[in-house]
C-alpha cells in the first residue's frame, strides 16, 4: 500500500513538473497581508508558475501560512529582492517583459499577450504598485471592472491574470511540451520527491 502511495506520489510530481512555465512568473510588492501571500502561492502552483519573486522594501516579510496556501508555497520558488530595480534588472537579463497590474493603466488585461517571456508585477493592497515599480515595467495594465469597486482583492486580482495567462497558453499548446530541459526538469523532481 505505501509503496503504491508512492509510485502515485511520484507519478503526480513529474506530471506537475512537466507542466510548469518556465517563461512565466509572478512578482509582488510589499504585500501585506500573509494570507493574500499564501493564497497567491496556491493559485501560482495551480496555473504552473514556477517562481515568485518578492519585493519587501516597506512592508515586513511575510509568514507564509501552510493553511491557507494548502502547502502550495513548498511546490513554488521564492526570489527575495530589496529593490524593484535588482528584481527588474534580473528579469531583464533573461530576456523577460515585465507587466504591472495598475490602476493608472490605459492597457486592458484582456489586450496582453502573455504567451511570451513574462513576469507579472502585483502591489500592495492599499497603495498598489510602487512609482518606481510603474515606471521601469515595460507596460501597465488594468483588469476591467464593472462595478461600483475600481479593484479586487489582490489575491483575485493574481488568480484572474494568472489564469488568463494560463488560458493564453493552453491556447498555444504550452502546457504539451516542458520548457524546462531534462537536467532542469530531473533536478525539479528529484528536489520536489524528497519533501514531504
Amino acid at each position: 500500500m505505501k509503496k503504491e502511495r508512492t509510485s502515485r506520489r511520484k507519478d503526480k510530481i513529474i506530471s506537475v513538473a512537466l507542466m510548469r512555465q518556465k517563461s512565466l512568473a509572478l512578482i509582488l510588492e510589499n504585500i501585506h497581508d500573509p494570507h493574500n501571500v499564501s493564497a497567491i502561492f496556491r493559485t501560482c502552483d495551480a496555473v504552473g508558475v514556477q517562481e515568485v519573486s518578492l519585493i519587501y522594501n516597506y512592508e515586513k516579510f511575510p509568514k507564509l501560512g501552510k493553511k491557507t496556501s494548502a502547502s502550495a508555497y513548498k511546490w513554488v520558488e521564492k526570489q527575495k529582492y530589496k529593490t524593484v530595480k535588482e528584481c527588474y534588472e534580473n528579469f531583464h537579463k533573461k530576456g523577460f517583459k515585465i507587466f504591472a497590474s495598475s490602476l493608472n493603466a490605459d492597457k486592458n488585461l484582456y489586450d496582453l499577450d502573455l504567451t511570451g517571456k513574462c513576469a507579472l508585477i502585483l502591489g500592495n493592497e492599499h497603495r498598489g504598485i510602487s512609482g518606481e515599480a510603474g515606471e521601469l515595467a515595460d507596460e501597465k495594465f488594468i483588469i476591467p471592472m464593472q462595478g461600483m469597486v475600481q479593484s479586487l482583492n489582490v489575491s483575485v486580482a493574481a488568480a484572474v491574470i494568472l489564469f488568463e495567462a494560463m488560458r493564453q497558453r493552453t491556447v498555444k499548446g504550452m502546457y504539451k511540451n516542458s520548457e524546462y530541459s531534462e537536467i532542469e526538469l530531473k533536478e525539479m523532481i528529484n528536489y520536489w520527491t524528497k519533501k514531504k
